[in-house]
């Protein structure tokens, strides 16, 4: 896949007086039917999470609260950075696309919408081994 293919998509933000809401629906905003739902919270200042590539996984990253900073390297030179602070927006990860999330704000909460369930074989976890995969996979 391509880091081309990584998006933001804004999701429907409904205002009230009482408070907002915000939806998430499988095969309509979120491109895939939702296997898999997890969220990274309490990240110490400094620490960074992520840091790995699926081979067959997508996932839809969300900053339910606070922030974060997502660098997208395709293996092939090309990275690129979003920072994720609304949310009503999440984060269109394709597979094949090495992942870094940094820069967490205090109470910052990561949501991931993920189209497969938890697979170790899934996982690319070393770069060197991604750098491989990915030339391999053009």
């Amino acid at each position: 896949m391509s880091i081309d293919e990584a998006r933001i998509i804004e999701l429907p933000k409904l205002v009230d007086p009482r408070g907002n809401l915000t939806v998430a629906e499988e095969l309509k905003n979120v491109p895939f039917k939702v296997a898999r739902v997890y969220w990274t919270y309490d990240v110490p200042a400094g620490e960074s999470r992520g840091g790995h590539a699926h081979k067959q996984c997508r996932e839809f990253i969300i900053a339910v609260s606070g922030s974060f900073d997502v660098t997208l390297d395709n293996g092939r030179g090309r990275k690129e950075t979003f920072h994720l602070n609304h949310p009503y927006q999440g984060l269109l990860v394709e597979t094949g696309i090495w992942r870094t999330l940094e820069d967490f704000s205090s109470g910052a909460v990561c949501l991931v919408l993920a189209s497969d369930l938890f697979d170790e074989d899934d996982y690319i976890y070393e770069y060197d081994d991604f750098l491989k995969y990915a030339v391999c996979s053009r």
